[in-house]
């Protein structure tokens, strides 16, 4: 790891974290705390799939939307009008709703091709994200003379990679230039964020085996074809499924890769200072 010890972390004149896990245990929060109160860049990487690999797909996909109306489509074939989204390091809305949700047109599902051809994009975007953090830390350097860089990886880093892999490319890659630590959340936490997801279900990238297996099932199970599925209703099911999908990839990752913290851990944190005692206390354990 680039840090081995502790002492290696605290005595570091520049320090590299990348935060993963699932999404609402503190990934944003900690990187907007140490942007905001410390010395350190903020890379998001949903933030960069969002505008620098799928904003074509995002805004093409608006703008499709805005010609069906006929006053939208004049002034659009005019130039009269811009269209575009307004992704945010808190608001990647416009990356979701691109995603999408199969099922039924009428209750605004896609074709299911559509849904997984989308679901390719984003992993391709995903992977080349993940590999422009190496190159914005020396960004980060170069430009703006931040020393201390913080990744904000997306929930689905787990599903791009193969952290049993000694050689994966996009993991050997962060490995080398940050150290990475995992967000481990409890039972409550999971439970948590199902209700949460339960009350507004919003699309995710998952693993294109995965997805046909829930989808396969699900058709079966309901007795229903492709156009008459409920799409919130489906990824509602998909959900839970994804969450216990995804924390054994994530705990290899952690165990091969990097640290463990807990999320209970996180929301006690309160300064950048919290930060380097949390990470210090982790790689203190993991020795």
């Amino acid at each position: 790891m680039l840090y081995p010890t502790a002492q290696d972390w605290r005595s570091a004149t520049g320090k590299h974290v990348l935060f993963f896990g699932m999404s609402g245990l503190g990934k944003t929060y900690l990187a907007s705390m140490l942007r905001d109160e410390g010395e350190w860049f903020h890379y998001s990487v949903d933030y960069r799939i969002g505008t620098r690999y799928m904003g074509e797909y995002i805004a093409d996909n608006f703008k499709a939307e805005a010609m069906k109306s006929p006053l939208l489509r004049e002034l659009l074939l005019t130039d009269s009008v811009y269209i575009a989204s307004n992704i945010t390091f808190d608001n990647i809305a416009p990356l979701s709703t691109y995603l999408g949700k199969p099922g039924d047109p009428d209750k605004g599902g896609l074709p299911f091709a559509e849904y997984m051809a989308r679901q390719e994009q984003h992993r391709e975007a995903e992977i080349a994200a993940l590999h422009d953090t190496v190159r914005f830390i020396d960004r980060a350097r170069a430009l703006y003379g931040y020393e201390n860089f913080v990744c904000d990886s997306g929930g689905s880093i787990c599903e791009v990679v193969d952290p049993e892999d000694p050689a994966d490319p996009v993991l050997t890659a962060l490995s080398d230039h940050l150290l990475l630590v995992w967000i481990e959340g409890s039972e409550a936490h999971t439970e948590e964020l199902i209700r949460r997801f339960s009350r507004a279900p919003k699309p995710m990238y998952y693993q294109p085996e995965f997805l046909e297996a829930c989808w396969a099932e699900y058709l079966d199970t309901h007795n229903l074809t492709e156009t008459q599925v409920d799409p919130d209703d489906f990824i509602r099911s998909t959900y839970a499924r994804a969450l216990a999908h995804r924390q054994p990839r994530y705990a290899a990752m952690a165990k091969n890769w990097g640290v463990t913290v807990s999320a209970h851990d996180v929301a006690k944190v309160k300064t950048p200072e919290d930060v380097d005692a949390l990470i210090a206390t982790a790689l203190e354990a993991r020795a």
